[in-house]
Formats: structure tokens, C-alpha cells, sequence
């Protein structure tokens, strides 16, 4: 995925900016397109920056016990392949 060239603080700014001016001003006065904003709400919704910070370490430790889990079924298929041939 493309990184962003906003934050997800910096885009939760400007979708709080939207609650007050129309989104056409917003996006101009922010140098990005009406369709970001809309993509933007659609993701962030009524997130505030301090929502989106945990969001950001959920997905953070979601990726990591993946990783984990993975690991262990790995691990789990081996002893099962060794136990299996040494019947």
C-alpha cells in the first residue's frame, strides 16, 4: 500500500475541519481531492486522533501475534512430520 503523505493524526484534523466548512474547502485549503477526504471518512470515521493512535498499536500487536501463531502452527506441523516417521 501507498504511504500516505498525511498522518492519521493530520487526516483526523482534517476530517474535523470538514464538520465545519464544506468538503470542497477543505480539500483545497489542504491541497488534497475530494475523494481522499470521502476515502478518508469511510476509514477513519468519527475517529479522534487519540483513537487513531490505538488503532495504529492494535494493528501493531495483531501483526506480531499473527506472526506468532504462525510460528507455532509451523513448529506444530513439524513434530508432527517427526513424530509421523518414527512409527
Amino acid at each position: 500500500m501507498k504511504k500516505s503523505r498525511y498522518s492519521e493524526e493530520q487526516i483526523v484534523r482534517i476530517l474535523r475541519e470538514t464538520d465545519r466548512d464544506t468538503i470542497a474547502e477543505v480539500a483545497k485549503r489542504n491541497g488534497v481531492s475530494e475523494a481522499s477526504i470521502y476515502g478518508w471518512q469511510k476509514r477513519f470515521g468519527e475517529m479522534e486522533a487519540d483513537d487513531v493512535k490505538r488503532y495504529k498499536e492494535l494493528q501493531t500487536e495483531n501483526a506480531r501475534l499473527k506472526k506468532i501463531l504462525a510460528e507455532r502452527d509451523l513448529e506444530i506441523e513439524v513434530m508432527k512430520e517427526i513424530a509421523a516417521k518414527k512409527w
